[in-house]
């Protein structure tokens, strides 16, 4: 058995069949960049976003079995580690070429953040340099739908959803930033930086370091509340404690407030989050 030194991301362990049902792909699957769009759209609306092992009392796992386990096998989703790690691991084992990267997610507020968010890089095999790769997001629970081509000042409009990206802006008041890139998302009041990334790789160890701060510490906001979202191609629910936001693309917002036990009924129903029957009472217990 080959030696694993953290390097890849362990496509050869994937379980493909599995995860392509999961997500409903039965389409091509040659690493071309339109694989790459169908596969990143499939997985952003298939698999949700949530915090919720934590919630329960349970660690937050990133081996590949544990990442398979609990967003292929059963209908619960993760965090951006958790995607960003499975998604890896899939198109390195369809041939693409992938780098992780982390971001400082801002949410347009000023200072500097730490890296907190993974993301990744990716080229097709056998792709001319000279294109810009791509911005794989499928871990953030608000898109993009589709993967953002690396281009400065890259600006799309996905089912009315905008993105853009910008190389070389500041994130803090007093210094220029050495982060390179941002990634902005249009809002109802215009253009907010979601957050801003170096082209620094990054390995599976560092998933690991960056997972037990996100999922331990008591400055982490996933650690004091329930935190799920739902992103398709014309609603994102987001669920922040008790109260979900549903809002469109046409920047229409709705509010609602669910009491401790009609959470689980309404992460079934929005979320495509079924806990099982033991984590019921876990979670209502935790709100309580």
């Amino acid at each position: 058995m080959t030696e694993d030194l953290g390097y890849g991301w362990q496509g050869d362990l994937i379980d493909l069949p599995a995860y392509l049902k999961r997500i409903g792909h039965d389409g091509d699957l040659a690493p071309t960049d339109a694989t790459l769009r169908a596969l990143h759209r499939a997985h952003t609306t298939t698999i949700p976003f949530e915090n919720l092992e934590i919630m329960l009392g349970r660690p937050v796992e990133l081996s590949l079995d544990a990442v398979q386990a609990k967003l292929v096998e059963r209908p619960r989703g993760g965090y951006c580690f958790e995607h960003n790690r499975l998604f890896a691991a899939v198109l390195e084992r369809l041939g693409y070429e992938v780098t992780a990267l982390s971001g400082r997610v801002t949410l347009g507020a000023r200072g500097t953040r730490p890296p907190t968010h993974a993301l990744l890089h990716v080229r097709p095999p056998g792709g001319s340099r000279d294109e810009p790769a791509w911005l794989c997001d499928v871990g953030f629970g608000a898109g993009p739908l589709e993967p953002l081509r690396l281009r400065d000042g890259e600006e799309v409009e996905q089912d009315g959803w905008g993105f853009r990206l910008r190389k070389g802006r500041t994130v803090t008041t007093w210094s220029p930033s050495t982060l390179g890139w941002e990634l902005h998302q249009r809002g109802p009041d215009g253009w907010v930086q979601r957050h801003a990334f170096a082209m620094n790789e990054t390995f599976r160890i560092d998933f690991d370091v960056l997972n037990h701060y996100v999922s331990t510490s008591p400055r982490s906001p996933f650690t004091t509340r329930p935190f799920t979202q739902k992103f398709s191609s014309d609603v994102h629910h987001v669920l922040d404690g008790t109260t979900m936001t549903t809002t469109r693309p046409d920047g229409t917002t709705e509010t609602r407030a669910f009491t401790p036990e009609e959470l689980p009924e309404a992460l079934a129903t929005y979320f495509d989050i079924v806990l099982d029957a033991e984590d019921v009472p876990r979670l209502i217990a935790f709100l309580r």
